[in-house]
């Protein structure tokens, strides 16, 4: 499993044009507010060369890349967070998932309804923000009404959590996301776990243009750059209607169609490694006639707990492992080559698994 993204936005930016492109889950959209009702969820097979590489190496019976879930949230309005539009609902599917990308509408279109009635990125994202961090606050607010009953009952425990809550809510209070907060302990360290703040999770911003700006971007998508820059944010510019039209392609006519339009990539590959990079995600394979495979593990994890990923019986009962990584297969052309060549290592409990490593296991339960 890669990550699960929830996608947010206002109405009619482009949300669900973008999900069914990426995911062709065919979900609804439409020209008006509040198309998508339910949250429509994708899984994307994630796009990687190297496991393509093993797989004209192996030409294995089976073949398991790792998977990206896409979930699809309605559009936020302002007052979302107090049950405004379809208020509450689409706020906790969001807390569902692992990272955000929000979609900013990033291009000019008559013949398209913008909520507000006109485009402004800077705006949209403040609204969706102060949203998100509005339901963050009431969410802290009752757990310092918990913990303020339980300090007064003697609960030192209790004490320092309420601590930890006020500071947080006065930071939400001023407009800043749990991101942001500076504060530092074991009880808010625990209270942020908990509490699963939707303004802790990483974001990153799409900004959703027209097909001639996909390459020079244009004056909307530098003002988000510079805003999420500001916030230490990434960007990533994709064109709904390039990735309708990618969707409907086999994989050598989108290679093309990339190429003539001069892009190295399409946006589904630019979301999945923004979404890996700001997770700290990382990929290692298992390779062979019967079965080629992609893992996601993260990033600073040895070998058993990647071991752990295919199976907890490879974890608890790790004895070794060989490894070889992606860049010296490709030297030497296959696994054998390059064990005879001395570069396949066997590693033990406290090897750090890299991006691109190949490994076999050997274990015993």
């Amino acid at each position: 499993m890669g990550f699960k993204c929830g996608i947010v936005g206002l109405p009619n930016v482009g949300k669900s044009t973008i999900f069914n492109a990426i995911t062709n889950a065919g979900a609804e959209a439409a020209n008006y507010p509040f198309c998508t009702i339910e949250p429509n969820v994708g899984m994307v097979n994630v796009p990687d060369y190297r496991l393509d590489e093993l797989v004209k190496v192996y030409k294995p019976r089976s073949i398991v890349p790792t998977v990206t879930q896409f979930v699809d949230i309605a559009g936020l309005v302002k007052g979302a967070s107090k049950g405004e539009g379809l208020g509450n609902q689409f706020l906790t599917h969001i807390r569902e998932c692992e990272a955000i990308m929000e979609v900013v509408r990033c291009f000019d279109d008559e013949n398209i309804v913008h909520v507000h009635g006109s485009v402004d990125p800077l705006r949209d994202v403040d609204i969706i923000e102060t949203e998100l961090i509005l339901k963050d606050l009431d969410t802290v607010e009752k757990r310092c009404s918990t913990e303020a009953k339980n300090a007064r009952v003697g609960a030192t425990s209790s004490k320092a959590r309420l601590e930890a809550c006020e500071s947080l809510k006065n930071s939400l209070s001023e407009g800043h996301s749990a991101r942001e907060f500076k504060g530092s302990s074991d009880a808010m360290d625990e209270l942020l776990q908990d509490l699963a703040l939707l303004t802790a999770k990483p974001i990153f911003y799409c900004a959703n243009v027209k097909e001639d700006d996909m390459i020079t971007g244009n004056a909307y998508v530098e003002v988000l750059k510079k805003y999420a820059e500001g916030k230490g944010g990434r960007v990533v510019i994709i064109s709904g209607k390039i990735e309708e039209e990618l969707s409907k392609m086999e994989p050598d006519e989108k290679v093309e169609f990339l190429k003539e339009l001069g892009l190295k990539e399409s946006g589904l590959d630019s979301v999945v490694r923004q979404g890996y990079e700001i997770l700290g995600l990382r990929t290692f394979f298992t390779a062979g006639e019967k079965e080629c495979r992609a893992w996601t593990f993260h990033a600073g994890w040895k070998a058993p707990a990647c071991a752990g990923v295919i199976h907890t019986d490879f974890e608890r009962g790790f004895i070794r492992a060989e490894t070889l990584s992606f860049a010296e297969f490709m030297k030497h052309g296959s696994w054998n080559a390059a064990k005879e060549a001395g570069v396949v290592r066997t590693e033990g409990k406290e090897y750090v698994v890299q991006d691109g490593d190949i490994m076999y296991y050997l274990f015993n339960v």
